[in-house]
């Protein structure tokens, strides 16, 4: 294994979460399950489904930057029986949704009040995992609709076996900013997590070596499917350190960095099933604006196409965030600083790099290790720096 590789596989593993998180996280599912299942729940009658959704679903996430960060667990609450577009409002579907979680609250003794967020609601847990659930309301898309997002993401590129599967799981979600949201409408806003996370494993799959190990994991374990998070893929690996040095980069400029599912879309479509995760750090970096287009959709959603990912780097309101020059920004600082790993020849040089640039701090241990792999000592790290501490226009007046 050469040192760039050992470099970046030690990198994700100090940036992914303990198994223990995922697992936590898959409890308060099953928990919130229950809940909505049980026989006097308002909604027991309506087939309620629980599922993750988000990075904790896709397996990408990394520890926060600070220790007073938490952790976003992202729930769909599906009723998949009885409401339908025609019967409820999006107000009635969420004020729904939103009772029975007041009640599981005041049952788990959670102080923090229940938050009524845009399309979700907000549950701040404080334990000794600090996170909060966002649990987002929604009902099953008509077959009419689903028929159509086959045809949209065919035109796209996907096969029509994923893009069936895909649009199995499509469904419609609460917005409350929306015009119609307190009277009974046809249009609601498409939402398909459980059909992305789909899309995202097809992608993960276009490595041979990573399935073989996959199925090889699934029946050492005597499971059916091994969830995502459990796949550690270069993939997912690679996604966990662009988003670290994203956050490291826009640490005091939040508002202005590139999103997540913009990172991981661009990520995934750039992929090109390298079993090596330097080889696949390069391979995403280098591809990944290929998949920006010209015309709207900038970045369509793949398992939405008429839905723009990048939509606000045109909206008018964000237009003094510049999120484009510095989405363009980000990826430019990123490509030279991975670089860079082909260039560390000492143990300072290295240590300085994943301390300025990802926040990370291995052990003695850890850094010794890595230091043997080095090439022979030449010249100080010197990397090159185009962002600087001192804010600079469009986002100084944001920060």
């Amino acid at each position: 294994m050469n040192a760039k590789q050992k470099i970046t596989e030690a990198l994700a593993s100090a940036l992914d979460i303990p198994p223990s998180y995922y697992e936590k996280a898959h409890n308060r599912y099953i928990d919130l399950g229950k809940w909505f299942g049980r026989p006097d729940s308002l909604t027991a009658r309506h087939s309620p489904r629980i599922y993750g959704q988000g990075s904790f679903r896709l397996g990408t996430v990394i520890r926060p930057l600070t220790a007073k960060e938490s952790y976003d667990l992202d729930v769909g609450c599906r009723l998949e029986a009885g409401i339908s577009k025609h019967t409820h409002s999006q107000k009635q579907l969420k004020q729904l949704v939103g009772i029975e979680l007041e009640k599981y609250r005041s049952a788990r003794q959670i102080e923090n009040q229940l938050d009524e967020k845009h399309r979700c609601w907000r549950l701040e847990y404080a334990d000794d995992l600090p996170f909060h659930m966002d649990v987002v309301p929604s009902i099953p898309e008509e077959v009419t609709k689903r028929a159509s997002l086959v045809t949209a993401m065919e035109s796209h590129g996907l096969g029509r076996t994923l893009a069936e599967s895909v649009a199995h799981h499509s469904g419609n979600i609460t917005d409350n900013r929306h015009l119609e949201y307190d009277s009974i409408s046809y249009d609601w806003r498409i939402s398909n997590a459980e059909g992305y996370s789909l899309w995202f494993e097809s992608r993960m799959a276009t490595s041979r070596g990573q399935m073989e190990k996959v199925a090889a994991m699934e029946s050492r374990a005597h499971v059916e499917k091994l969830p995502l998070w459990q796949w550690k893929s270069p993939l997912q690996q690679a996604i966990q350190i662009l988003k670290r040095h994203r956050d490291t980069m826009f640490s005091k400029n939040s508002d202005s960095k590139p999103i997540s599912i913009v990172l991981t879309t661009l990520a995934a479509m750039a992929y090109r099933g390298e079993e090596d995760l330097g080889a696949a750090l390069d391979s995403i970096l280098s591809g990944m604006d290929d998949y920006i287009r010209s015309s709207r959709p900038r970045i369509p959603n793949p398992v939405n196409p008429n839905e723009d990912f990048a939509d606000k780097w045109y909206d008018p309101k964000y237009v003094a965030l510049d999120l484009e020059g510095n989405f363009r920004r980000w990826l430019t600082q990123a490509r030279a600083d991975l670089k860079h790993l082909d260039k560390v020849t000492t143990r300072a040089m290295l240590e300085k790099l994943l301390n300025e640039k990802f926040k990370v701090w291995l052990t003695a241990s850890e850094m010794d290790e890595l230091a043997k792999l080095l090439p022979s000592p030449a010249s100080a790290y010197s990397g090159v720096q185009i962002i600087t501490d001192r804010p600079a226009k469009p986002w100084a007046s944001h920060s």
